[in-house]
């Protein structure tokens, strides 16, 4: 009985489940930054899903020059698909350090999955993205431990949250 309790999700005082999965899933990302397994874990992903291959179309690769150095870093990204556009969300928020590069670039990257795609990405105001992060949220479960917001919550619950969730337009890059 101890085993069964132990495999099945306890919910919080808050209602977000707390099984071991998400505890380690947080722990890889404790103070908003990537753990050295996290950085691990993230190039093999990178590794695997660049060339498009296996892993599903909505996960991808963002390249972007880093602020600080100009050296062209890597993301393993999903995208969500809402409305007919296609959107980047920052699990972590603020704290990531990609939505601070694509600013520092002016919004110019690479996105990859198989072909090379240069885009824009245009950041969504606040009060556009609550239905964008319930839509990520649907397209990376990986990402449900970092949101403070259960996937099923009413659209209220994101409009709480959403000016702390960085969300980005995927635009095609036509300045050539």
């Amino acid at each position: 009985m101890r085993a069964i309790r132990g495999a099945v999700a306890k919910l919080s005082a808050g209602g977000r489940p707390t099984a071991p999965l998400y505890r380690f899933q947080r722990w890889l990302y404790r103070g908003g930054r990537p753990s050295r397994l996290a950085r691990v874990m993230n190039r093999i992903q990178v590794i695997v899903q660049e060339p498009g291959l296996i892993m599903p179309e909505r996960l991808v690769t963002m390249r972007v020059p880093g602020r600080r150095t100009g050296r062209m870093l890597s993301f393993p990204l999903v995208v969500a698909d809402y409305a007919g556009e296609r959107y980047l969300v920052a699990m972590l928020g603020e704290r990531s350090a990609w939505p601070k590069n694509v600013r520092a670039a002016g919004g110019r990257a690479t996105l990859r999955h198989g072909r090379i795609e240069r885009v824009r990405l245009e950041e969504v105001p606040p009060a556009e993205r609550a239905p964008i992060i319930r839509r990520y949220l649907d397209c990376a479960p990986g990402a449900r431990p970092h949101i403070p917001v259960d996937r099923r919550a009413p659209l209220e619950e994101f409009e709480r949250i959403a000016p702390q969730i960085p969300v980005f337009r995927i635009l095609p890059d036509v300045s050539g």
